[in-house]
């Protein structure tokens, strides 16, 4: 059966987040930068408290991508990025900076937040920092609130802050709005790719490949795997007798069907035309030739109809397993000539024929 492959698109989300964390390590860059630069100014301005407490918030910048470098655990990243700009707000709220201008820097934290949590998670904490901003404010006597804000600079930043943050949030909205467009998108597509878009089942290439995943399986580690070529008989009276929606209308009936036969572990795939091909890994040939067999019976005695009209349908195949063959391409090879023997022989049959009770080879047991 087919499965739903999710490996390139975690992929894409390790490249995203690996993105992230480097724009990450670029904006600690530059936030030690500045606030070593900011602290030396402060210092020149004969304000040697504010500069030795902007140089020590470099310490758990620096120690942040120290941190990440060594176990590149990315939640412990942002969380530490995002404690610190924090407790750098919340000083330069209190305190005021130089000339009351640290408030202004708050204008940075709505768009870095966002970015980095969720709509939610950036929302909450937005509004416990409206909350620290309107406690300072009104209360400049609390300890280690040394600031004092006028009217008119309470109500613009207020303001200012509020239409920032809301602007922010539209934006982050419509940003993951579009990207999980985008990756629905591109699974669609993936899948498009991947699938048969009559009746379901893998396509050729993707057969292909999962032939090749098998093989370079069974030369690293000895897992054995099989294959079984089926051929719908005499398809082309069905098309001219009845019609092509007919054939089609058969076609997916037998997909159907085969995904009621074969395990999870297994892919079914359209070969092309009326050709299909089974992947059975982890099995012998006894065991591949004893599901073609079930798979025979359950066609033979299954009524296909199309608009009230029950269909003549059997098939033939050939099975061989990797045991047998060199190659994906003797494989195949072989699978064929068991095909066309099996139809030489009357079609509605499995070629080769399954060996007696007592064969050495009966007493393999499908894994």
């Amino acid at each position: 059966m087919i499965h739903e492959a999710t490996a390139d698109h975690l992929t894409s989300g390790e490249q995203e987040e690996r993105q992230i964390s480097r724009l990450l390590n670029g904006l600690s860059v530059m936030a030690a930068l500045f606030l070593a630069g900011i602290g030396t100014k402060a210092w020149y301005a004969e304000h040697p408290v504010h500069a030795w407490v902007l140089w020590l918030f470099i310490v758990p910048v620096v120690f942040n991508m120290i941190w990440y470098a060594w176990k590149r655990d990315r939640a412990v990243q942002k969380a530490g990025l995002l404690i610190t700009v924090g407790l750098l707000f919340a000083y330069l709220l209190a305190s005021g900076g130089e000339g009351n201008t640290g408030p202004l820097w708050f204008y940075v934290f709505p768009p870095l937040l966002f970015y980095l949590t969720s709509l939610k998670g950036g929302t909450a904490i937005l509004l416990f920092c409206y909350l620290l901003a309107v406690i300072v404010f009104q209360f400049p006597g609390l300890p280690l609130v040394t600031a004092e804000y006028s009217t008119d600079f309470k109500i613009r930043f207020f303001a200012t802050l509020t239409f920032e943050s809301i602007f922010c949030f539209v934006l982050e909205a419509g940003r993951l709005r579009a990207r999980g467009r985008l990756l629905a998108l591109a699974k669609t597509h993936e899948r498009a790719a991947r699938t048969d878009e009559l009746t379901g089942l893998a396509n050729r290439r993707e057969m292909q490949n999962r032939l090749n995943t098998e093989f370079s399986r069974f030369k690293r580690a000895g897992h054995h795997f099989s294959v079984v070529l089926i051929d719908l008989d005499l398809f082309k009276r069905i098309n001219d007798g009845y019609g092509h929606d007919a054939g089609d209308a058969v076609l997916r009936q037998f997909a159907d069907l085969t995904h009621t036969v074969v395990r999870q572990s297994d892919l079914a795939a359209r070969w092309g035309g009326e050709e299909f091909l089974l992947l059975l890994p982890d099995t012998s040939l006894l065991q591949a030739l004893s599901l073609a067999e079930r798979l025979r019976a359950e066609v033979a005695s299954t009524e296909f109809q199309h608009q009230g009209k029950i269909l003549p349908v059997t098939i033939s195949a050939g099975v061989c397993s990797i045991s047998k063959a060199g190659s994906v391409n003797e494989l195949l090879k072989q699978a064929d000539i068991q095909l066309y023997n099996a139809k030489d022989a009357g079609r509605n049959r499995i070629a080769p024929r399954v060996r007696s009770q007592d064969s050495p080879e009966a007493t393999e047991t499908r894994t």
